[in-house]
This record gives C-alpha cells, sequence and structure tokens, in this order.
C-alpha cells in the first residue's frame, strides 16, 4: 500500500505582506505531477488545510482546483483529510458526505457522542486490508462529555482514550491520520516560528507517541519540519513550503509510504519539492549582499540582517533595487547589540503549574498533594482550551 503524506498546506496564508498564490499553486502541482507518475494507492493530507478558519475565495479554489486534478487521475486516488487547529472544523466538514462518494474522505469533527466513532476508512492490496483511521485536532473538551468524569484531563488522556475504544485489531494494517502535538517520553519535535504551537501547562498539549505506536505507520501534521517522533514510523510530514526564516534550511518534501506486508516495517522515501521562489537569511555588509545577487535568486524571498558599522546610503533602496521579495531588514552591528544588552534583563516565565506550586508552597509551607495538582491542572488546562 503505497500513499502520500501530506500536512499543514497552510493554503492562503502570506509571508509577511506577500501573497503566496503562485508559490502554493507551483508546488500542488508538483505534487499532482508525481501522483500521475508514482500512482500512489491514496493521499493523505494530516490538517492545516487552510491557514485560517475562515479561508479566502482564492484559498478555496486553489484546494478545489488541486483536489479536482487529483480526481482526474486515472484510476482514482482516494484523498484522506483531517482538519488542524488552524482550520474550521465544522467548515471543513461541509460536504463530506458527498465529497466521500467521489474519493475524498474529510474528518473535520472528532466523535461528538458515544454513537459517534472516527472516520475509518478501508482499502486493500496484494497483502490484504488497509485500515485507515482518521483523527482530527482535538482538544480535551472536545470529546470530554464522552467519557466518565475525570477520565479526560490532558492531551494524552484525550487521545489515549479515543483510540481505545475503536477496539482496533492490530493483527491488521492499520495507518492513523492525526494533527496534534506529540512527544516521545517527554522529548519534544523540534519546532520552528512559523508554527502556532500550544503552549504548554504542565505538558498537558502534549500527547505521548505509547499512545499510537502500536499503529503501522502515523501520519501526523502540526510540526513543519519533516521528522520522526520516537519511532520510525511515527512521522510528522512538514510542509511543502517555507513559512518562515527558522525553516530556512529545511529540505521541504513529499513522503512517499509502502506499507507491505503486516509485521514489516513501512518504508519511506523523501522526494524533494523545487519551490517557486527559495526563503533565505543574507547577512553581512551591504556591498557584499548586494554582489551576491543573481538572476537565479534575485527573486527569492530574502531576510535581510546588515552587519554595516557605518551608516549606509538609503540600504533599504539598494536592496530592493535587485531583490523583488525582501521579507524585512535588521540591522545587527556594535551599536544595536550595546542599545539591546542594555534596555533590560531577561525575564523568565514560569510554567503555570509550577508557578502555582510555588506559590502553594510559600503560602502553605508545604508541598501540593497528588489530588490538588492534578485539580489545578484540569482547572488551567479548561482555560487554556476556552482561550
Amino acid at each position: 500500500m503505497k500513499f502520500f503524506h501530506l500536512s499543514d498546506l497552510h493554503i492562503g496564508k502570506q509571508l509577511n505582506h506577500y501573497n503566496l498564490k503562485e508559490d502554493q499553486i507551483y508546488i500542488l502541482n508538483q505534487v499532482v505531477d508525481k501522483a500521475n507518475e508514482l500512482r500512489p494507492d491514496a493521499i493523505v493530507i494530516a490538517g492545516d488545510v487552510y491557514d485560517k478558519s475562515v479561508p479566502s475565495a482564492e484559498a478555496v479554489t486553489i484546494f478545489d482546483d488541486f483536489l479536482t486534478k487529483i480526481s482526474e487521475i486515472n484510476p482514482s486516488i482516494p484523498v484522506f483529510i483531517i482538519s488542524g487547529n488552524h482550520d474550521s472544523a465544522e467548515r471543513l466538514d461541509f460536504a463530506s458526505s458527498i465529497l466521500g462518494r467521489h474519493n475524498v474522505f474529510i474528518s473535520g469533527l472528532p466523535p461528538r457522542d458515544k454513537d459517534e466513532y472516527l472516520k475509518k476508512i478501508t482499502l486493500n492490496d496484494e497483502y490484504g486490508e488497509v485500515n485507515f483511521y482518521l483523527l482530527p485536532f482535538l482538544k480535551p473538551g472536545y470529546i470530554r462529555h464522552i467519557f466518565e468524569d475525570g477520565e479526560i484531563i490532558s492531551y494524552d488522556d484525550a487521545v489515549r482514550k479515543i483510540i481505545e475504544r475503536e477496539n482496533i485489531d492490530y493483527t491488521k494494517r492499520n495507518v492513523l491520520v492525526a494533527h496534534q502535538f506529540f512527544t516521545f517520553k517527554n522529548i519534544k519535535p523540534e519546532t520552528c516560528d512559523s508554527e502556532i504551537t500550544l503552549i504548554s501547562v504542565g505538558g498537558l498539549d502534549n500527547a505521548d507517541v505509547s499512545a499510537v505506536k502500536d499503529f503501522d505507520y502515523v501520519a501526523l501534521g502540526h510540526i513543519h519540519g519533516p521528522q520522526k517522533i520516537g519511532y520510525d514510523h511515527i512521522r510528522y510530514g512538514g510542509t511543502l513550503l517555507k513559512y518562515s526564516v527558522s525553516e530556512r534550511n529545511h529540505n521541504k518534501s513529499l513522503t512517499v509510504v509502502n506499507i507491505r506486508d503486516k509485521g514489516k516495517k513501512a518504508e519511506m522515501e523523501q522526494i524533494f519539492i523545487k519551490p517557486l521562489r527559495d526563503l533565505r537569511l543574507e547577512e553581512g555588509l551591504l556591498e557584499e549582499i548586494l554582489t551576491r545577487a543573481t538572476d537565479d535568486n534575485k527573486d527569492d524571498y530574502i531576510s535581510v540582517i546588515l552587519k554595516d558599522e557605518l551608516d549606509q546610503y538609503k540600504p533599504k533602496e539598494q536592496l530592493e533595487n535587485i531583490y523583488t521579495h525582501i521579507l524585512e531588514i535588521r540591522v545587527d552591528n556594535a551599536r544595536t547589540r550595546s542599545r539591546l544588552e542594555a534596555s533590560c534583563d531577561e525575564i523568565e516565565i514560569e510554567n503555570p503549574v509550577e508557578a502555582f506550586e510555588n506559590f502553594f508552597f510559600s503560602m502553605q509551607k508545604r508541598d501540593m498533594t497528588d489530588d490538588e495538582r492534578k485539580a489545578i491542572i484540569e482547572i488551567i488546562s479548561r482555560v487554556k482550551e476556552n482561550e
């Protein structure tokens, strides 16, 4: 069973003030080309289809065109889509029943009552069945009412319990598609500036991969850099485009997964994708940066850090005369560093659970009990869910 693992398309996103429409169409067309060439058995999109919960008409059209091109491939390629934290679950779910008849399977909402379960689609190949379970982005509050009081406090509880109630037959081949912040024994994945991750509340935003390790492959979304988390078969697909300067060194790629017979490890291949424009950091003296411009790189998105100690004549205008997509221009020299060091001392912000524990100890002169700590964690978790 061969399938593409995509995630975090963020269609409709702007990079500073630049509209990424051309860039996103260009990159999605490459996915269509690869689908025509490699003929996968399925295409998985693990959340954050759109950059905003209310996507623009332009963004919806871009995604519609992509799905239309995929649907024109013969034989038909099923597409599995879940919602991410950027998506509106309700909007993404719209017309999902109709689309399902055309091999586009969407799961925007997690189970909402005790009679609902994860959307499951079964495909077949020469080795038998492969079950795809679609787990959209969820917070504990989304599913707490399905379980007994006190069962769902953390994100880990939510993911673990929602998986357990499926009674999955792990003697068969199973794939989970999820958009969540997973960790491995408190080891977090590598993140970057463009991700809007959940603020840690005593670790409550994290789900440990032990809850999903028995799947044959776990296709994750949410983290922009492609990487495994804990196990080779539990992977973040990453974005197809660079969405911040912190991603400038990423080699963006399309993940192709192949699951053969049960018991054999899933095979993963990264197919590197060429963007319409690269995203780079240009650092150095103004004259050096100007002379580094070429016909091949002058249209890239660039962040500029000027190192000149002496003021240059209209540096912004000089740069804009050559580079067409400047994201920002900053100055980093002895004067700016001196002002920054003198401005203020760094303020360390405590984890809110640890902060309350310290406050509790100062008032009560004793440590919190496990029940007291559990209660404050649940209170803080509920507050964060409603932000």
